[in-house]
């Protein structure tokens, strides 16, 4: 197991990785929109936090070798699924071929109250 850390991101804020490599693949944690000079969650809405997260999330996956073009699954949570279109355009962008696989579900409530987190499992 070996963890990986982002000096793209500010540190995590409780007691995890920013992503861990096991067996060839990489688990991220959750990504909300926090714009990494600041630490403060990026102004705008479901769009300008969904490109954020996925920026985010290329850092993380840079820092272990990766990239966007070897994410196998993703998870999404979204505080509405009224944002669900919105969030589908932007995501689709970082995802132009090939697609991963993308669970997508609704939840009471996300850190910082965050509009959108998401999670990806990722090959090396």
């Amino acid at each position: 197991m070996q963890v990986v850390s982002s000096q793209a991101l500010p540190p995590p804020s409780g007691p995890y990785s920013h992503a861990i490599i096991v067996n060839g693949m990489i688990y991220t944690a959750g990504q909300i929109a926090t714009v990494p000079s600041t630490g403060a969650l990026v102004e705008g809405g479901i769009q300008e936090q969904t490109r954020q997260v996925l920026e985010n999330i290329r850092a993380v996956l840079e820092a272990a070798g990766s990239g966007l073009n070897k994410v196998v699954k993703c998870n999404v949570y979204l505080q509405s699924m009224d944002d669900f279109a919105a969030m589908n355009e932007v995501y689709a962008s970082f995802f132009p071929e090939k697609p991963p696989a993308r669970t997508t579900v609704e939840v009471a409530r996300l850190p910082r109250n965050a509009l959108i987190e998401i999670e990806t499992v990722a090959m090396v």
